[in-house]
């Protein structure tokens, strides 16, 4: 029977700086969290999440004994600040499609398991963060994330990644509280835009940046365009300006060289023209959760990006794209980010749209018009 040491050693000789051990017990505090909180979280359910099922380990594995929690560190090498500036860090070196990274490693840690005779499931569904922090990993933030007491300088830059295996072996002390210094003045949650962080270490998902751009429903409201910024996926911004995380973002890391190679595929003008062939290609194999039919929804986000860039050279593209596309959610995020940018080219053609176009966009077109005189003028 394999011993704790040795489950330690293979995990780190496979990359992951450090290893808890919880029980297979349901996450019952979990389960009542949801349960309660139904208006915010019951869409994950209607895209089958399935995170109600998630908080019992046997629910997964019948024959569930404890749940080997390995923390990865996906934040080891710094990353194109271009493509910093526009998606979330921990999906710039996403392996769950392409399979050649992480996935390699996590399949020899199980592969040894069961080598020994140990079955083993890694569910997307289980609360991996209270699971790290049931096997005494790290502490929670007001953001709601995840940091741990030991790696990547004690910071929320990691991925708690839980194995279920149907052998006992004797969990950690728990260290489920909230590790946020007192002196912390509640930095991420000033710092949240659209204010989904409610200031008491829970957050309304729907209005998580990461949530609008990759499973927002239609156009997005006018009221949120503005404070979404330049995050066309995901969002790091509650991250950014943790006093906890200034440690490692302070560190020398070398590039992330993947990163480096593939980031002009992600070039915005690329992403606003791009057609499905393109996306599924280049974009899609890293950046997963919105599909070919989903193509809108990228380019919606682009735009509004643009937008908030208030660089005049978009002017170009976003005129373009108005000509190219024919979902109205893309054609009115377009507008709006013209207007946004404004300038006599962006005007000029807001105002030829509005003698041919009627209802919503017309109606985006007007709103446009005026904030593209005030950035005129």
């Amino acid at each position: 029977m394999l011993s704790r040491n040795d489950v330690i050693r293979v995990a780190n000789e496979n990359g992951f700086e450090d290893v808890g051990v919880t029980t297979a017990e349901p996450f019952e505090s979990h389960r009542e969290f949801l349960s309660g909180r139904q208006e915010e979280y019951g869409w994950a359910e209607e895209v089958g999440l399935e995170l109600m099922k998630g908080t019992d380990p046997r629910a997964i594995m019948p024959g569930a004994q404890s749940v080997i929690v390995l923390m990865e560190v996906y934040f080891r090498e710094a990353y194109p600040r271009v493509m910093e500036g526009h998606f979330g860090r921990c999906y710039l070196d996403d392996d769950r499609i392409t399979r050649d990274g992480l996935a390699r490693r996590i399949k020899a840690f199980r592969s040894f398991l069961r080598d020994h005779g140990i079955d083993s499931k890694v569910p997307f569904n289980l609360p991996h963060r209270v699971a790290a922090a049931r096997a005494g990993m790290g502490t929670f933030g007001k953001n709601c994330l995840f940091y741990s007491n030991k790696v990547a300088r004690h910071s929320s830059w990691v991925l708690p990644i839980a194995v279920v295996v149907d052998q006992t072996f004797t969990p950690d002390t728990p260290t489920v509280a909230m590790g946020c210094p007192d002196w912390c003045r509640n930095a991420c949650i000033a710092a949240c835009p659209t204010r989904a962080l409610k200031g008491n270490g829970t957050i309304d998902p729907r209005r998580c940046i990461s949530f609008l751009t990759y499973f927002g429903d239609g156009l997005t409201p006018r009221d949120l365009r503005e404070p979404m910024g330049l995050y066309i996926y995901g969002c790091d911004r509650c991250q950014n300006v943790c006093p906890r995380n200034a440690a490692w973002l302070a560190a020398d890391l070398p590039l992330n060289r993947r990163v480096v190679d593939k980031s002009p595929t992600f070039d915005l003008s690329k992403l606003l023209a791009m057609d499905a062939p393109y996306f599924e290609n280049h974009v899609w194999p890293h950046m997963f959760y919105m599909a070919t039919d989903d193509l809108w929804r990228w380019k919606m986000n682009v735009a509004r990006a643009m937008g908030n860039t208030r660089d005049r050279r978009y002017v170009v593209d976003l005129i373009q794209a108005l000509e190219n596309n024919d979902d109205l959610r893309v054609q009115a995020m377009v507008v709006w980010a013209l207007g946004r940018i404004g300038g006599e080219t962006a005007l000029e053609a807001l105002r030829g749209l509005a003698l041919r176009c009627k209802g919503v966009l017309l109606e985006e077109v007007n709103f446009a018009l005026e904030d593209s005189v005030r950035s005129t003028n």
